[in-house]
């Protein structure tokens, strides 16, 4: 961890990034790459605990979605990175196929902000999501999903880059080795992320925005 972040309930969004299928569930293209670390570190799990919480706590919600292939696409483009050739090859998040959709528990609620799918791998990058963040008067992101050293982290760069306070939740993203995860976390997104915690770190400081859930989790402690 950089630094023990605090937060500001008026001004922090949770950003979701790329929960699809196709990445975080069973049968997913890309889950056989990734299930050892994300089953590791209980990525999905935390995932899911953080959101819960985030909107019991009444903190904004934004996801960043990986454009999602669709027929056509790339053919007649002149210059394709490489990331975006191989999405191309395996067909990845297919558009009006399952693995294209947001898995059952990240499916966006009323209120959610969806920006617009990003090409690359950075979730501002031609995209609204700069926009929608300033809109809705958003300055500090935390941020979770997939997979740690290609979109998370260009997105992280981005946002610092944009003048963002950037918060990156270590358990509640994954990668394809441990080798990557290190890479990500370690060496390059401290240099742009003002803190990398724990999804503990994050449930306890947004339940604080909620006084009946700061409530119940006192219970849960004296009952366990």
């Amino acid at each position: 961890m950089t630094h023990s972040p605090s937060f500001d309930k008026d001004i922090t969004g949770l950003l979701v990034v790329d929960p699809y299928n196709d990445f975080i569930s069973e049968g997913g293209k890309i889950w056989p790459r990734i299930q050892a670390v994300a089953e590791a570190n209980n990525c999905v799990q935390h995932m899911a605990q953080i959101l819960d919480t985030a909107r019991r706590s009444n903190v904004r919600v934004f996801y960043a979605m990986h454009h999602r292939y669709r027929p056509g696409d790339y053919e007649t483009w002149k210059y394709i990175a490489p990331i975006q050739r191989a999405a191309w090859q395996r067909k990845s998040f297919e558009y009006g196929t399952w693995g294209g959709e947001f898995r059952a528990e990240f499916v966006p609620a009323p209120g959610d902000i969806v920006a617009q799918e990003h090409w690359c791998s950075s979730g501002f990058a031609n995209t609204d999501l700069d926009l929608q963040l300033k809109r809705h008067g958003i300055h500090q992101l935390i941020v979770i999903g997939l997979v740690a050293h290609t979109c998370i982290e260009a997105t992280v760069r981005y946002a610092a880059e944009l003048g963002y306070d950037v918060t990156v939740v270590r358990d509640a993203v994954a990668d394809y080795s441990d080798e990557m995860m290190h890479a990500a976390l370690d060496i390059n997104m401290p240099n742009y992320a003002s803190a990398i915690v724990d999804t503990q770190y994050i449930v306890d400081a947004l339940s604080s925005f909620n006084p009946t859930a700061v409530a119940a989790q006192a219970n849960q402690d004296v009952l366990s």
